[in-house]
C-alpha cells in the first residue's frame, strides 16, 4: 500500500491532562487524573481507518495502534475526527490508571481488564471500556507513526492507590453524612430508649447511607503531575 492511503497529520510534542479527579459511581471516571509529557512528533491518521487497511499499514509502513494518550494529545489541538465510524479502538486495556507510564505509551492493566475505546457522536467524542466481546462491529482503528522507542525509566503513577486515604476519607463521609443523621433523627422521632437499644442498628444504617451517597458525590481526588521527571500529586506538595 501507499501510506497516501491514510490521511496523516502531524503532531508536534506536547503536555496533556487526562484521567478524572470524581470517584463517584454515576459522574466519575477513570483515574487518577494525570498529566502525560510526550516528548516525540508523531503522525496520526486523520480518522480511524478499517482493520484490514490498518494490519496491512502495520505490515508495510510500520504504523502502530495509537495510545489512548496520543489520541488525547491530538483531540486537544483539533486534528482528528471520527469519520464515518461510531467508534475506535486504542491501544489500551485497563480499568484505571493506577500504575501508568506518562509518556505516551499504551496503558496495559491486569489481564483481562477491558479494551478502552472512543465512541463518537454529534456532541464529540465520549471514551468508554469495553471487553473484546462488546465492540460494535462498526469499529476502526486509531493509528500512529513513531520515529523513536520509549525510555526506559519512564515517570510512572503508583500501581496501588493510597487506600489510608480512601479508608479515612469513607470513615468520616460515613460520620457525617450518615451515623450522625442516623442518631439525630432517631433522638427527635424514635420512642424513648431506641437510641440506647438499637444504637447498632444505627450506626450500620448509618455507614450504608454515607456509602450510599457514593453513587453521587465524592470528594475530589489529588492530581498526579509530572514534577522534575517524576510523577508526584497534588497531595504531596
Amino acid at each position: 500500500m501507499s501510506e497516501k492511503e491514510i490521511q496523516w497529520v502531524d503532531v508536534e510534542p506536547g503536555l496533556v491532562v487526562m484521567g478524572s479527579d470524581n470517584r463517584s459511581i454515576i459522574f466519575g471516571g477513570i483515574g487518577p487524573r494525570h498529566e502525560v509529557k510526550i516528548e516525540y512528533s508523531f503522525k496520526i491518521s486523520k480518522k480511524p481507518v478499517g482493520p484490514s487497511l490498518a494490519e496491512t499499514a502495520a505490515k508495510e509502513i510500520g504504523a502502530d495502534l495509537c495510545s489512548e494518550s496520543e489520541w488525547e494529545l491530538a483531540n486537544s489541538r483539533g486534528l482528528i475526527s471520527g469519520g464515518d465510524w461510531e467508534s475506535e479502538e486504542l491501544a489500551d486495556s485497563a480499568q484505571d490508571y493506577w500504575g501508568k507510564a506518562c509518556d505516551g505509551r499504551p496503558h496495559f492493566g491486569q489481564r483481562g481488564s477491558s479494551r478502552i475505546i472512543r465512541v463518537w457522536s454529534s456532541r464529540g467524542p465520549k471514551p468508554l471500556s469495553l471487553f473484546p466481546s462488546g465492540l460494535e462491529s462498526n469499529s476502526g482503528m486509531r493509528l500512529v507513526i513513531r520515529g523513536q522507542t520509549w525510555s526506559e525509566d519512564p515517570p510512572i503513577i503508583p500501581k496501588k492507590r493510597g487506600n489510608s486515604r480512601i479508608i479515612l476519607e469513607e470513615s468520616i463521609i460515613s460520620i457525617v453524612f450518615g451515623i450522625i443523621p442516623s442518631f439525630v433523627w432517631a433522638y427527635f422521632n424514635a420512642s424513648p430508649g431506641y437510641i440506647r437499644e438499637g444504637w447498632l442498628n444505627l450506626v450500620i444504617g448509618g455507614i450504608f447511607l454515607g456509602l450510599f451517597t457514593a453513587i453521587f458525590w465524592r470528594p475530589r481526588q489529588p492530581t498526579w503531575r509530572l514534577i522534575s521527571g517524576k510523577m508526584s500529586s497534588d497531595s504531596e506538595d
